[in-house]
């Protein structure tokens, strides 16, 4: 009877110490709730001077200059950067819906990878186009068909996408800017573990999480499919299976998540272009995409390869296609760092062009310094 009214005591005291603290929690809220339809007054006034004049709705140069700033203003408080960027990346999808709905296309279906790409970097409010392949994005993007596409470029582990490097060699849109995603693997389920009769993914996660899954579930058959939303729609729809997938496909196929994060190695990251019909604007920490091919002489590509040297600039990234022209021809594509503004990266570039039979520029876009 005295444990009873000592809970009891301790609950009373417990509400009437929170109360207060709650008090304060819903004022702010009420303020923050304000600040934030007042911010959106001023967004739809943008909106209408953007659609005046011609300007595009999604510029990648203020995004970046926006967040430094909040992480700027954010130095020493409680919450970290990560938190306040992605409180930012919601409201400034809000408002891009505010001065005009954006269309971003995506390689599907719902759930995969690249949808998370989107969605962390475009936010709740914009609406999303599924594409079944990566060539569909470039023509989209080319036709007008959606704004932006996000095209996965390259992994950190499996090196670049060639399909995506083959469509940089056909589309008239730009590069306007660069995604990092961490890539986690998920195992979901709505069963509990010892229930789990079989896993489907797609055979790359199947194989990133090999041994974590040699050891929790040996005796379970593992099932490869074409992607790990299919996996998803599967596990949600068959008693006792499993997936391997995002938490994004978990939400879209309502699965539980049943053990996070179940990669080999947590070192793992792909890169996206996101592809547009617009330029961006330099903002001091830019990098630009190229692509060349050099005449058929002893040490051409090394003369290319001089030039930026020469004036100082670093290649980030260097691969090779062949050229689909013809047998025995390449194309190198290239990632350095500056903007096709800046004057040394400008004179680099002309230069570099003396020793090739093509060179042209995919675009200049902020470099990407944080994952997503």
């Amino acid at each position: 009877m005295t444990d009873s009214l000592d809970a009891q005591n301790d609950s009373r005291a417990l509400e009437e110490g929170l109360a207060p603290l709650r008090e304060q929690i819903d004022g702010l809220d009420r303020e923050l709730v304000e600040l934030l339809n007042r911010r959106a007054e001023v967004v739809v006034e943008v909106g209408k001077l953007k659609r005046d004049k011609g300007g595009a709705i999604y510029a990648p140069d203020r995004e970046q200059r926006v967040l430094e700033r909040v992480r700027a203003l954010n130095e020493g408080r409680l919450l970290p950067d990560t938190c306040i960027e992605a409180i930012w990346r919601e409201m400034m999808s809000g408002s891009f819906a505010l001065e005009r709905p954006l269309r971003i296309g995506y390689l599907g279906p719902p759930g995969t990878f690249s949808h998370l790409a989107a969605r962390r970097k475009f936010g709740a409010s914009v609406e999303y186009d599924n594409l079944a392949d990566i060539p569909l994005i470039f023509e989209a993007v080319d036709r007008g068909d959606i704004d932006y596409g996000l095209v996965p470029i390259e992994n950190s582990t499996e090196g670049f996408v060639t399909p995506s490097l083959d469509g940089l060699m056909n589309t008239r849109s730009r590069v306007c800017a660069e995604v990092l995603l961490p890539i986690h693997n998920n195992l979901l389920a709505n069963c509990d573990a010892p229930d789990i009769k079989v896993i489907y993914s797609h055979p790359q996660p199947l194989a990133q999480c090999r041994r974590w899954l040699s050891a929790q579930f040996p005796q379970v058959p593992r099932v490869a499919t074409t992607s790990t939303s299919k996996a998803a729609e599967q596990a949600a729809e068959e008693p006792g299976a499993a997936a391997i997938g995002t938490t994004l496909a978990a939400q879209i196929y309502g699965l539980a998540i049943q053990f996070e994060n179940i990669e080999d190695s947590g070192e793992n990251t792909t890169r996206f272009y996101v592809m547009a019909r617009q330029e961006t604007g330099p903002t001091g920490d830019d990098k630009t995409a190229i692509y060349f091919t050099t005449k058929h002489r002893s040490g051409a590509l090394a003369d290319v390869l001089d030039v930026f040297r020469d004036e100082g600039i670093n290649l980030t990234h260097i691969d090779k296609r062949p050229s689909q022209r013809k047998n025995w021809d390449y194309v190198f594509f290239v990632d350095l760092l500056g903007h096709i503004s800046d004057p040394h990266v400008s004179k680099a570039l002309s230069e570099a062009a003396e020793h090739c039979l093509e060179l042209r520029v995919l675009g200049s876009f902020p470099r990407a310094t944080q994952p997503l």
